[in-house]
Order: structure tokens, then sequence, then C-alpha cells
């Protein structure tokens, strides 16, 4: 156990190291402080090239954007492949489900989608609290902090999902009493019983994928989770197929693929030279100042919850209407498209998260305004090349679901407002992911709950049914509120003053800091 919270390096990384330090023992190799220190090193390149004004802008415009391209690249690329992965689990489960019948399709899709996601985005939500501190700690080299940090999210993630335990117990009667049949609640319930252990295993992984990206240590997060979708594939068939454990067995692997990432991010962590600095082993410091951190934690979950439930009530709407099986076929392939490319904007949302909350800690305002700005219109760039896609094949893109034409006709004149979801869904997640790194949480909780739940529901529902414009018109709707959403948005991220920022990012860091300490003289 250790007794401080900073104890390790806190002199700079860039000032001359003793001559004494030369002959530090082969246990700790120089190789992780090469690491870190060529981060920061770059960070304060693209600060002093944005600073030089002795030079034309357009002259810094190009080496500036160098650096940046390469610092995004290797953040946002793995991520991406770790979310998509995280999406391929659980679509994979559903499939092997579906193959047992109608009945377990159902109630799979009613677990994964329903019951699951809502503990995803809560512990996913909460997780992202970690994002906040551990980014403007690295970058304030604050390294010891970033440990306890990523224990005392686990600890808070852990007894959130011991409540969550006691949803899924009685997922049952509360699929029943919001309407579900018996016989489909009862397939579903087995279901989710089945993602107890998930549960648990999100309270670890959240923080520790965290933990990791605000190092920028992403690919082996990325490696990791693809090794494991493998794994998971070869299980489930086996679960299923070859031992006939039905929906029970397909959850259970699903979870003990999720622990399997676990497993091994941890591993990694404690084995890795590039976390010796972060990573110092168990300490009771992680039990100090909960109740701060547990309201950092619950703001990032209601902002990022409010955003996850929004969409999942535009389906629970149109089931609703006059013709909901066509409604929900439709939409649900729309949805379907729409959730793989948000995958990339979720990539992007984590690599503008780590760039600005390391810029705003390593106290380089320039650098974290410029970084907005590039990953915000490279996130834009791509969607718009997504939504000409969708729009070029909106005629014949259903039938890579389905093969009916009706539903293909259905699709095709929702394509316009899946092209301009796309659009939004490049720049809003990505705002989302800087509002993290400057731990603008709780303001950001308020905007989306007036943006989507006072205007987006509202409005959606009069256009779908008061004024019969059915699913096209509760979309419309509900993408007015993720437009003013996404102007306000944008107003208040290019209006920052980002040297305030930076000294906002100083004074959270040591006000942490400090109450640590000061917990541990009380001990």
């Amino acid at each position: 156990m250790r007794s401080t919270a900073n104890d390790i390096d806190s002199r700079p990384l860039l000032e001359p190291v003793p001559a004494a330090e030369y002959s530090r023992p082969p246990s700790l190799p120089s190789i992780k402080v090469t690491n870190a220190a060529h981060h920061h090193e770059t960070s304060g390149e693209l600060e002093s090239v944005l600073s030089d004004t002795s030079v034309p802008f357009l002259e810094r415009l190009l080496p500036a954007l160098r650096i940046e391209f390469r610092l995004l690249f290797f953040l946002a690329a793995p991520a991406v492949i770790v979310y998509m992965i995280n999406y391929l689990m659980s679509m994979s489960t559903q499939i092997f489900s579906g193959h047992l019948g109608n009945l377990e399709l159902a109630a799979s899709s009613l677990g994964n989608n329903g019951v699951q996601i809502f503990a995803y985005g809560l512990m996913l939500g909460m997780g992202s609290a970690v994002e906040t501190l551990c980014g403007q700690a690295y970058g304030a080299q604050k390294y010891g902090m970033l440990g306890v940090y990523l224990q005392r999210s686990t600890i808070l993630l852990t007894l959130t999902g011991i409540l969550l335990t006691v949803v899924y117990i009685f997922s049952k009667p509360i699929l029943v009493l919001l309407g579900e049949s018996e016989r489909i609640a009862e397939a579903a319930a087995l279901f989710i019983y089945g993602l107890i252990p998930q549960i648990f295993a999100y309270a670890f992984n959240f923080p520790i994928q965290k933990f990791l990206q605000a190092q920028s240590i992403v690919a082996p997060s990325a490696y990791i989770s693809s090794a494991t979708l493998v794994v998971h594939l070869v299980l489930s068939w086996v679960a299923v197929y070859k031992i006939g454990l039905g929906l029970l067995g397909a959850s259970l692997v699903l979870s003990l693929s999720w622990w399997i990432v676990v497993g091994a991010q941890f591993v990694y962590i404690v084995k890795s030279e590039r976390c010796k600095r972060t990573w110092d082993g168990f300490t009771w410091e992680a039990f100090s100042g909960l109740p701060k951190f547990f309201n950092l934690s619950a703001a990032s979950a209601v902002m990022l919850c409010l955003e996850t439930w929004y969409f999942q009530i535009l389906v629970l709407l149109a089931g609703l209407l006059e013709n909901p099986e066509l409604a929900l076929d439709s939409l649900s392939i729309c949805t379907t498209i729409s959730g793989w490319v948000f995958m990339i904007s979720v990539g992007f949302n984590a690599a503008a998260s780590v760039r600005v909350s390391n810029e705003l800690g390593a106290g380089n305002p320039k650098s974290a305004a410029f970084s907005v700005v590039v990953v915000t219109v490279i996130s834009f760039l791509i969607s718009v090349i997504a939504a000409l896609v969708v729009l070029a094949l909106r005629d014949v893109i259903s039938y890579a679901f389905t093969g009916g034409e009706t539903v293909a006709a259905a699709v095709s004149d929702l394509c316009p407002l899946l092209a301009l979801t796309l659009l939004l869904n490049g720049v809003q997640p990505v705002l989302s992911g800087v509002a993290v790194g400057c731990g603008w949480q709780t303001l950001v909780a308020y905007i989306n709950v007036g943006c989507y739940y006072v205007v987006g529901v509202p409005l959606g529902s009069i256009l779908g049914f008061y004024f019969k414009f059915g699913v096209k018109g509760i979309w419309l709707g509900m993408i007015g509120g993720t437009v003013i959403q996404t102007i306000i948005l944008l107003w208040i991220t290019f209006r920052t003053d980002w040297n305030k920022e930076v000294e906002e990012s100083t004074k959270r860091l040591t006000k942490w800091d400090n109450e640590t300490k000061e917990s541990i003289l009380k001990e």
C-alpha cells in the first residue's frame, strides 16, 4: 500500500536527468519514461508552433496539423476498434440467440437493447469522471493520482453495480409492468440473469479503459478486444449449440468475454512499463473523497444516459404508431446503420476528451483549442461521406437486412433523416468528448434535459401523432432537439476562454490532490 498520492518523479519530464539516475537498476528500464516524455515533448512542440507569432499563421498551420493528426490517429483509430468490437460482441450474442427461435430473438433483443444498454450507459457515463481527472492529471504530470482515480471509480461503479443487480433480478415483473407478455418477459429475464456478472465487468472495465486512454495507451485495448471477440464467438457457438445452454448460456458467455477483457487489460497495467508511473498498486487513498468523486461521476452518468435513452424513446414511440411492425422494422434497420457509424464518432469522442484534458493539464491552451477544431472537422467530414453513401444506396440498403420490398420502400423514405442524423453524429459526440475533457458534465446534463426532453420528445410526439407524420415526424422532432443541443455546444465550445480552462484544470487537480493528502493525514 502507498502512503502518498504523487510520490513518483514529481520533477518535470523535460528537465535534465541528474547523473546519479543514469545508474538506475535494470528493473526500471527507461523506455517507459521515453514514452511519457515523447508525449509531453510532442504536446509542448504543438504549443510552441501555435504560439510562434513571428511566423505567419498559414505557415504554422501545416506543421501544427501534422503533429495533431499524428496524436489523434493513434488515439481515435484503436478507440473506434474497441467500441466496434463491444458492439459486435453484443450483436453476435443476439444473433446466436436468434437462431434458437423467434422467442429467443425477442428475449435477447429486449435484454440487450433494453436492460443491458441501460446499465452500459449508466456505467460508461460514471466512468467518464476518470476521463476528466486522469486526462488532466496526466497532462499536469501528476502521475500518481491516475491510479487513485482509477480505484475510486471502480469502487463507486461496483457499488452502483450492486443496485443494478437488484433491477436485473426483478427484470421479469418490471418487463411485465412495462407491457411485455408473460412469455417474452420470462425468456428475457433468463437471458438477463446471465448478464449479472457483466455489470461488475463494466465496473472494472470502464475506469481501466479511461485510465489507459488518458495516457494515450489505446492500441493494447484494441488488440485485447479483437482477440476476445474470436474467443467469444467460439465459446458462444459451443455453449448455445453444442452444450445446449440456450439463452442463459449465450448471456453467460457474453459476461465471461467482458471479464476476459478486464483481466487482460489489468494484467497489462500491472506488467507494462508504460504504466509504471501511473500504477503503484492498491491504496487506501482510493476510499478518500468518494462523495465528491461521486458527484462528478453522477453528472457524467446523467449526461451520457440522457443521450443514450433519447433514441431508445424514438423506438418506444414508434411502437405506438398505427402500423408499428413496419415502423419498427424500418427504424431498426436505420438505427443499426446509425449505430455502426456512431461507433466512429464515439472513437473521436474519446480522442477529443483525451487530447483536450491532456493539453489543459499540461497548461497548453492553444493546443487544446486547436485540437477541438481539428477533431471536430475530421469527424464531420467522415460523417458527410457516410451520409452521402446512405443517400446513394437508399433504395437497396435495406436488402442487407431483409428481402421485403415494403420495408425497403419505408427505409428509403427514412434515409434522408438517417443522413441528417449521421451528420449531427459527426459533431455532437465530439463536442460531448470536449465537455468531458474540460469537466463540463453538469452543464451538459442540463443542456441535454432541455434540448432532448423539453424540446425533442414533445416535438416528435406532436409531429408523429397529432400531425400524423408517423415515424418520420417522431424522428424529425427528435432531430430538432439534437440540432438545438449541437448548436448550443458549438457556441459554448468556440466561445471558451482556454486560458481560463487551464486555470480551472489546475485548481481542480490541486483541490483533489490536497483533499487526498488531508484524508491520509487524518487516518
